[in-house]
């Protein structure tokens, strides 16, 4: 009897062992569970923070090196002819410290499978404030219907628009446009036609690279037609941002050389600024009585030397009430897609353009270098279109905590108009998913790992 007694206390003490070592991997998994997700949080603080330290950097590039207009250089380290670095920035000393990107984008060639990078000159883009339903359809986008033109028109103008079928009051049930200038490109979502196909096309992720699963057919969203090239959607050639403000980069106001009474300092701001009083008698002259309606046109007309243009090009404008001009954009900068799209250059101008800007990247301090490739009336037509100038960038960031754990994507937009850079739009793009291609990513997890 005792014999049994010993072996069911035997029996109930494996029992309770083998309960207790459950209960301590249980909890061995749950410490560990927790740990795991403690250092999760931890990389999404550090990659936050690294972001608002990207911020910070992108506002210090702007206020050395954006001045007066100028766009600066970007360049991947140890390249050191560059304004500034663009990628893989580390945030302190050690291997596997925190890092971040800008993604950019590459206006003389196509997208690629891997990211550019960079600040983006919103100068670039279109300004749907500003474009004209002719130069908005001239968009290549596959989806883009000329209803949904008119809506974007509509919806930014008092009113809503000439009426027919986009007219806001019109629809069923009817509606009030917004009659407002757009606040920002996002604000496309709420015009009457939008989707998103027209606004993203191919690029979910919004990085203008092709992705896999941007190239896969209907394998994984989104639904794309695997020919190996990236056809983005509205939202990768508009803005509505680019602003060329009337006071100088010292806060004086800039001289209108739009009309004879206007510009009757003419002569002596071109003296000022180094030119023979003979010479800028003569370039007066030649300027005549005419009405300007763009700053290209005076230069064409006025037989201004580039040399001569460069000295004066930021401290002129033709605007008609001398007020800031929205929505000029940068020839300097623009990609031939959004070239195509202004009148008096076309598609095959447009790549023109970016050819010679590629075999000639000293000749970009100005716009007078588009005289070698359009004729006179083509750049009397363009000029009340484009600057060779911007005041208005945006910082797409993305930012990993240590070794690679984390993930943030902040996209900010700075405005320089006023002398320091202000943010003035913000948007958290860190749902857009990875956005930085997969051979990064398989380098970053390898770094992790090792």
């Amino acid at each position: 009897m005792k014999r049994r007694e010993r072996g069911s206390v035997l029996i109930i003490v494996m029992w309770i062992c083998l309960g207790l070592v459950a209960l301590t991997l249980y909890f061995a998994r749950s410490v560990d569970a927790e740990l795991q997700a403690a250092a999760n949080r931890v990389g999404d603080i550090e990659a936050r923070q690294a972001a608002a330290g990207a911020m910070r950097y992108a506002a210090y590039i702007l206020n050395n090196y954006a001045v007066d207009g100028v766009v600066p250089n970007s360049g991947i380290p140890p390249d050191p002819t560059q304004d500034y670095y663009s990628a893989a920035l580390p945030l302190g000393p050690n291997p596997g410290d925190p890092q971040f990107w800008f993604i950019g984008r590459d206006p003389n060639n196509p997208p690629t499978t891997s990211p550019v990078f960079g600040l983006v000159d919103e100068s670039s883009k279109l300004n749907l404030n500003t474009a004209t339903p002719g130069m908005l359809e001239l968009l290549p986008l596959p989806n883009l219907s000329t209803d949904f033109v008119s809506a974007i028109v509509s919806w930014r103008s008092p009113g809503g628009g000439s009426g027919g079928t986009t007219d806001y009051g019109t629809l069923e049930p009817p509606r009030v446009n917004k009659g407002a200038p757009f606040e920002s490109t996002d604000e496309l979502r709420l015009v009457d036609g939008s989707t998103l196909d027209v606004l993203l096309g191919e690029d979910t992720n919004r990085n203008g690279a092709l992705d896999p699963n941007e190239d896969d057919g209907d394998q994984s969203p989104p639904h794309d037609n695997q020919d190996g090239v990236l056809q983005p959607g509205m939202l990768e050639y508009v803005t509505a941002f680019s602003n060329l403000p009337a006071t100088t980069h010292s806060g004086g106001t800039r001289l209108n050389i739009a009309s004879l009474q206007s510009r009757q300092n003419l002569a002596a701001l071109l003296t000022r600024k180094g030119v023979s009083a003979a010479r800028a008698a003569a370039i007066v002259a030649a300027a005549g009585s005419s009405t300007f309606n763009s700053v290209a046109a005076f230069m064409v007309a006025s037989g201004i030397t580039p040399a001569e243009f460069a000295l004066i090009h930021t401290s002129i404008t033709a605007s008609a009430n001398g007020n800031a001009i929205r929505g000029l954009v940068n020839v300097n900068t623009a990609s031939a897609t959004v070239l195509a799209c202004i009148p008096g250059i076309g598609q095959q101008s447009a790549a023109s353009l970016v050819a010679y800007r590629v075999a000639n990247p000293t000749a970009l301090t100005t716009f007078a270098w588009i005289s070698q490739i359009l004729s006179r009336p083509a750049i009397v037509q363009a000029g009340p279109y484009i600057t060779d100038q911007s005041y208005q960038f945006s910082a797409d960031i993305v930012a990993v905590g240590r070794f690679g754990r984390g993930y943030c994507r902040e996209f900010v937009v700075f405005d320089t108009s006023q002398g320091i850079p202000r943010i003035v739009y913000r948007q958290d793009l860190s749902g857009y998913g990875w956005a930085l291609g997969p051979k990064l990513r398989q380098t970053l997890r390898a770094a992790h790992t090792d």
